[in-house]
């Protein structure tokens, strides 16, 4: 039953799905914390995986970048696959001088000036939101791990670099809604799932802080955002 975009199988995909948006993250997470996994999908080398983390099924696929990608993943996901929950688990921008590297995030709504869900489904809403049960389930998961979360609105920009006579109006839209950090994908996520009575959250890591500059590397973030893995792993058996 392969999609345009899937060429998975009926009943290879886990109820449950982690989506990074890099499809190596995809893999290394498969290999490193999956027992019995096999891979479902290789079109446009976008992977995907499924196997058992501690006994129970759930599925890893990347993404690709930006709203219009996980939008489309999701909705085969969600319509053609019977997926019910998706965690998206990638990295961010904070933009709090506290909030440094490395740092966890779940998000409690996810901010755009997007049009994506007026153009899928004419909801002119600027915030979206996760499902509260999985929030919940997230942290229980990092509780019972013994890990730190910060939890706030995220910003999901359909822009990475910004020219300069726009960002006053980024930074007064920042202060205004107390946004934590930037991405490029929950609120498509976030969206889709309403529109098709799905459940969706998002967790993620600091990868670089743009108030101090600090930074770090793509190798870095593919293999070091353990801590937001394994809470999701574990919130996913929930």
């Amino acid at each position: 039953m392969a999609t345009p975009h899937i060429e998975a199988e009926k009943g290879a995909i886990a109820k449950t799905v982690l989506m990074p948006g890099d499809p190596l993250r995809a893999q290394f997470i498969a290999e490193k914390f999956l027992d019995n996994y096999v891979r479902f999908n290789t079109i446009r080398n976008m992977f995907g995986f499924t196997g058992q983390y501690e006994g129970k099924p759930v599925s890893i696929m990347g993404s690709g970048m930006g709203i219009p990608s996980i939008s489309l993943y999701a909705h085969e996901l969600y319509s053609f696959y019977g997926v019910e929950n998706i965690i998206r688990i990638g990295s961010c921008g904070s933009y709090s001088e506290s909030l440094g590297v490395y740092e966890t995030i779940i998000a409690s709504s996810a901010y755009s000036e997007s049009s994506y869900a007026k153009c899928k489904f004419n909801d002119d809403s600027k915030v979206q939101y996760p499902d509260a049960r999985l929030n919940q389930n997230l942290r229980k998961a990092a509780d019972e791990l013994g890990i730190r979360v910060h939890e706030g609105m995220i910003i999901s920009s359909d822009v990475f670099y910004y020219e300069d006579n726009v960002l006053d109006h980024v930074e007064k839209v920042v202060k205004e809604n107390n946004i934590l950090a930037a991405e490029m994908e929950a609120y498509g996520l976030f969206a889709t799932a309403k529109v098709l009575q799905k459940n969706a959250a998002c967790i993620l890591t600091v990868s670089d802080n743009i108030i101090t500059h600090v930074e770090t590397s793509s190798e870095e973030r593919r293999s070091r955002l353990i801590d937001m893995i394994k809470i999701a792993l574990k919130a996913s058996g929930y």
